[in-house]
């Protein structure tokens, strides 16, 4: 799989329509202590991935399209670059033709991050940060690119440095030394993509044996405080800038991804669980006793 060169865009407005969701990325979640990919279940018309808590986790976004495109990244309603209540019009990740980056935490400056990592509501960022109400929700804004005024150049940009197409940022201005790296600001609608570097026996022994599995599923099913995303661990992740104009002032896609604990997904009814095993008890010539009457 290839992986994006890290970008951090500086975005323009401009018009489209809107599209269906997944036709231009694709969202996925990444349990990066495991490795795996984790699955999706539909619900109501949403998709939802069962986090463990405590583990780090990472946004993949995958561009499904033949041009750039621009995702703002929304985690539990917080904009995972600038740490502003998201909205689409800030800064997002950006991304080549057909490529994908791996986002894994809240953007601190061009040089780290703050690590996702699946925790309790809260003690989530945005709980933490007085803005509780969206936690448990993962999403993209997703814009495409405006079409250069001279397309007669095309052939001649396409080859060229990054640096030749756009105008760089003005530098920002230096930041003292300290022991521990300080969060750098990152410029208004700036955006950005990130290094894609996660029996029937004596009477009433089967009915004791099904309350004994029905007990350990209603425990199974019991609810448990939400899982929300917390501010980790620091990480190095370096992404550089870019400008990015785009078609539409508003998305052409909105992608979404619900996520909460196993447990809850499963006594929310998200996750279907099997009834649990009938145990098979063999059958007995001379089980003793007397003979009773037919019940009828």
């Amino acid at each position: 799989m290839k992986t994006l060169l890290p970008i951090l865009v500086l975005a323009a407005l401009s018009c489209a329509s809107l599209a269906r969701a997944g036709d231009l990325v694709d969202l996925r979640v990444i349990d990066r202590d495991t490795g795996t990919v984790l699955p999706t279940y539909a619900r109501d018309g949403k998709f939802f991935v069962a986090g463990t808590p405590g583990h780090r986790y990472s946004v993949r976004i995958a561009n499904r399209i033949g041009e750039r495109v621009l995702a703002v990244l929304s985690v539990d309603g917080v904009n995972a670059v600038t740490g502003q209540t998201a909205s689409p019009d800030q800064s997002g990740y950006v991304l080549d033709a057909y490529q994908s980056t791996d986002v894994a935490g809240w953007r601190k400056s061009t040089d780290e991050i703050a690590q996702f990592n699946f925790t309790a509501l809260s003690s989530s960022y945005a709980a933490k940060t007085g803005r509780p109400d969206n936690v448990g929700v993962i999403g993209v804004a997703v814009f495409r690119e405006k079409p250069l005024d001279l397309p007669w150049r095309e052939g001649k940009i396409a080859s060229a440095p990054l640096a030749d197409r756009y105008s760089p940022p003005p530098s920002p201005p230096a930041q003292p030394a300290s022991p521990k790296p300080a969060p750098a600001s990152v410029p208004p609608g700036a955006a950005e993509a990130e290094t894609a570097s996660r029996s029937a026996a004596p009477a009433g022994a089967p009915a004791r044996a099904e309350s004994s599995a029905d007990s350990s599923a209603a425990r199974l099913r019991k609810p448990e405080e939400s899982l929300g995303t917390g501010h980790g661990a620091r990480e190095t992740s370096h992404v550089s800038w870019t400008q990015f104009a785009r078609a539409s002032s508003q998305p052409n896609e909105v992608v979404s991804l619900w996520y909460d604990s196993y447990n809850n997904l499963v006594a929310r009814g998200v996750i279907p669980q099997p009834p649990p095993p009938r145990r098979f008890v063999e059958p007995q010539a001379f089980p003793g006793g007397f003979v009773p009457d037919p019940s009828s």
